[in-house]
C-alpha cells in the first residue's frame, strides 16, 4: 500500500529545503493558472458586454442591411468596401412598404445615418445623425427622459423636428430645458421636441451623443438622398421567424429584380443570429488565449522536470539511504511523483486566489469606464487549473521520479 502521508510530508520538507526555487516554480505555475482563471472569468463579462449590446433591439427584430453583390455580409471584401466609400443605393421607401405588407411584420422603419455641425446659441458641435421612423420605440428599447418622440405625420410631412441624446442636450443647453428650443442642423432650424434617456454605448458607438430626426427628414432636409442604410422590423410570431426572413428576402429580390441569391445587394439578419455569431467570436477568442496560456503551462511542466531531475541529482544519498534500510522503487517513485504534484498543485491554489484577485481587478476596471460587466468565476474554470496543474505535475514528474526508483543503492550511497 502506498504510504501517501509519509511521502507528502518528505515532499513538504523537500521543497522547503530549497525555497527560492520552489518559489520560482510555484511562482510560474501560479501565473499561468492565473492567466487561465482571468480569461474565463472576462469571458463571462465579455459575453455579458457584447450581449447586452443587442438588447437594444427585441429577439423578434429582423434586420435588412445593404451588402456589395457577390460578397457575404460578413466578408472582409463586404466590409472593407463599403468603409472605402462604396455606397449601396438600392434599399429604399418601395421595399419599406413591402416589408410592412408582411402579415407577421408588426412595425418597421428604414435608417440612415451622417455627421453634421449643430449650432444652438453660441455652442456649436459636430454631432452623429440617425433617422428613424416615428414607431422605433416599437421596435427597439428606446425611452425618453422629457418631451416625446415625432410623429408619423412629422415624418411624412418632412418636419424638421428632433429628439436630442442625453449627452447632446448636455452640451448644448447645460441646465437649461431644450424642449420647443431650436437648434440649427447644417444651417437648417429644427425644432426639439424630446431628449432621449441615457442608452450607453453599443458597438462602441455612443448612442448618447446623438441627435435623432425622422428617416424621410434625414433623407431630404440633410443628406439628399432616397435610400436607407437599413431595415429594422418586428415580427408577431416568432415561432414563424424563419419563414418571416425567406419571405422577405423572395419579396425584395423581386423588388431589385435578382434571380441569384449569389448576388443580393441587401442582408436579412434576425438578432438571434446576429447573437449566434457574437457568441462564436468571443468563444473562439477565449478558447484560442486558454490554449496558449496552456501551452505556457506546458513549458512550465519541462521546468519543472528539470528541476525534478535536479533534485534527483542532488538528493542520490538521501535515496540510496531510504533503500538500503528497506524502502521499495515503488516508494522511491511515488516519493518523488507526489513531490512533484505537490509542487504543482501549490502553484494552482496560487494561481486560483491571484487568478480571482485579477478578474475581480478587471471587473472594477470596467465598472469605473461605465462597462456592463460581471464578476463571475466559473467552477469549470477552478477545476480545469487544478486538474491540469496536477496533471502537468504528474506527467512531468514522472520521468525523474522513475530515475529516482531505478537508481543502486551502493552506487547511490558511494555518490557521498
Amino acid at each position: 500500500m502506498i504510504m501517501i502521508v509519509p511521502n507528502f510530508k518528505l515532499a513538504i520538507t523537500a521543497l522547503k529545503a530549497q525555497k527560492m526555487r520552489t518559489f520560482l516554480t510555484v511562482l510560474g505555475i501560479a501565473i499561468g493558472i492565473a492567466v487561465v482563471i482571468t480569461i474565463m472569468a472576462a469571458d463571462r463579462g465579455l459575453n455579458k458586454l457584447v450581449m447586452g449590446q443587442l438588447d437594444v433591439f427585441s429577439p423578434n427584430t429582423i434586420n435588412i442591411e445593404t451588402k456589395i453583390p457577390s460578397t457575404k455580409h460578413l466578408s472582409n471584401e463586404n466590409a472593407f468596401g463599403q468603409s472605402t466609400g462604396i455606397t449601396i443605393t438600392t434599399l429604399n421607401d418601395k421595399d419599406i412598404e413591402a416589408v410592412k405588407k408582411h402579415p407577421n411584420i408588426s412595425s418597421v422603419y428604414g435608417l440612415v445615418m451622417g455627421q453634421a455641425i449643430v449650432k444652438y446659441g453660441d455652442e456649436t458641435k459636430t454631432v452623429l445623425l440617425w433617422g428613424e421612423g416615428a414607431n422605433m420605440p416599437e421596435v427597439e428599447v428606446f425611452n425618453l427622459s422629457s418631451g416625446r418622440i415625432y410623429t408619423n405625420d412629422e415624418e411624412n410631412s418632412l418636419s424638421q423636428v428632433a429628439v436630442l441624446g442625453s449627452v447632446v442636450a448636455d452640451k448644448l443647453f447645460g441646465a437649461d430645458d431644450p424642449l420647443n428650443k431650436t437648434v440649427y442642423i447644417k444651417g437648417k432650424p429644427f425644432r426639439v421636441v424630446g431628449v432621449a434617456a441615457k442608452r450607453g454605448a453599443v458597438f462602441g458607438m455612443d448612442m448618447d451623443n446623438v441627435i435623432y430626426l425622422p428617416t424621410k427628414t434625414m433623407q431630404k432636409r440633410i443628406l439628399g438622398i432616397d435610400y436607407v442604410r437599413s431595415i429594422i422590423s418586428k415580427v408577431n410570431d416568432k415561432s414563424k421567424l424563419k419563414e418571416t426572413v425567406l419571405d422577405l428576402q423572395e419579396t425584395i429580390r423581386d423588388n431589385h429584380d435578382i434571380i441569384d441569391p449569389d448576388k443580393d445587394d441587401f442582408t436579412v439578419q434576425t438578432m438571434e443570429e446576429a447573437s449566434n455569431i457574437l457568441s462564436s467570436v468571443i468563444n473562439g477568442l477565449t478558447f484560442l488565449l486558454v490554449a496558449l496560456v496552456c501551452i505556457s503551462l506546458l513549458v512550465g511542466g519541462v521546468g519543472i522536470m528539470n528541476i525534478m531531475y535536479v533534485s534527483v541529482s542532488e538528493r542520490t544519498f538521501e535515496i540510496g539511504l531510504r533503500k538500503a534500510i528497506g524502502a521499495s522503487n515503488r516508494d522511491i517513485l511515488w516519493q518523488f511523483l507526489i513531490e512533484a504534484v505537490t509542487l504543482t498543485l501549490l502553484g494552482g491554489v496560487a494561481g486560483v486566489v491571484l487568478g480571482s484577485l485579477l478578474a475581480l481587478l478587471v471587473y472594477w476596471l470596467a465598472l469605473y469606464y461605465q462597462f456592463s460587466w460581471v464578476y463571475d468565476i466559473p467552477i469549470s474554470s477552478i477545476a480545469l487549473s487544478i486538474g491540469f496543474s496536477a496533471f502537468v505535475g504528474l506527467l512531468f514528474g514522472i520521468y525523474p521520479a522513475k530515475k529516482a526508483a531505478a537508481l543502486d543503492p551502493i552506487e547511490a550511497l558511494r555518490k557521498e
